[in-house]
């Protein structure tokens, strides 16, 4: 009878080989699946190259199309750039002479008055107010002779009401004493009379005259500065660098489209650029674009 310790390692003896091929295989196995890992990882890091370096290199084309706009911006000449930005303005806010104040076209000083009660106030809280201001002083004469106190209760709301009250019972005591009651034409009459700058008188000649005058207020003064038409901030430069820019045509056009233009989308705080239609002439959106 064999023993049992000796067949043991008979069998032992037998199968070595067989288990030292399957760990070899296993062993062979694994360095195959690492070299597949490797690969996988190099090409892994290859796409991911890829990837980075098509993104920079969208990222370098998108600056660069953005320089070269802003680079064609900036090599228009205001004029160029007009002939891109009126049409636009146009098409956009039409071309009506109005105003957005509201007035007895047969009591022109009304819009005078009004206009005087919207510095630093919107246009229709001054229309509100003066709905019920011009019933109460329905003429000069009730004006000229209004109580002070109760004039700046009557236009509380509208702000700056001590200073405004005041211009508006002077303005009315000069327009009858000095020109018989009737607005003067002149931007020197018209900056003669109290509370009234040229703003006011340019309001007054373009709308109640039809003299061709240009209005500067916050509005305007903002759209054409962000527009590249001037780099003055002072309204009255303003006023002269557009005189010599704008075609006479759009000289009362450019406050009323400035103005719905600023309300709109050429915000004070937060432009809507996205929205904008004329950013292709922009130089305030192609500065912000440059610094993206």
């Amino acid at each position: 009878m064999v023993d049992k310790t000796e067949k043991t390692r008979e069998i032992q003896a037998e199968t070595a080989p067989e288990k030292t091929v399957k760990k070899a295989a296993k062993g062979s196995a694994a360095d195959q699946t690492g070299s597949r890992a490797g690969k996988a990882g190099k090409t892994g890091k290859a796409v991911k190259s890829a990837k980075a370096g098509s993104a920079e290199k969208k990222k370098k084309t998108g600056k660069a199309g953005r320089s070269a706009k802003k680079t064609v911006t900036e090599k228009m000449t205001i004029e160029e750039r007009l002939q891109g930005i009126l049409p636009l303005l146009d098409a956009r806010y039409g071309t009506d002479l109005k105003t957005y104040l509201h007035y007895n076209k047969e009591k022109p000083w009304q819009l005078l008055f009004s206009t005087i009660l919207s510095a630093q106030c919107t246009d229709a809280r001054v229309n509100m107010v003066t709905k019920d201001l011009f019933v109460k002083y329905p003429e000069l004469e009730d004006f000229a002779k209004a109580d002070l106190r109760e004039m700046e209760e009557d236009i509380h709301s509208t702000g700056f009401y001590h200073h405004k009250a005041k211009s508006l019972i002077g303005a009315a005591q000069k327009l009858l004493s000095d020109y018989d009651g009737q607005l003067p034409s002149s931007i020197e009459d018209l900056t003669s009379l109290p509370g009234v700058g040229r703003k006011t008188a340019n309001v007054v000649r373009g709308n109640v005259f039809g003299q061709a005058s240009i209005v500067v207020d916050t509005h305007v003064k903002r759209v054409t500065n962000r527009l590249g038409l001037t780099d003055q901030t002072d309204p009255v430069k303003v006023e002269f660098d557009l005189y010599e820019v704008l075609p006479e045509d759009h000289w009362i056009l450019i406050n009323l489209q400035g103005i719905a233009l600023g309300r709109e989308i050429c915000k004070a705080p937060k432009p809507r650029c996205g929205e904008c239609f004329l950013t292709e002439y922009c130089r305030y959106y192609q500065n912000q674009e440059e610094d993206v």
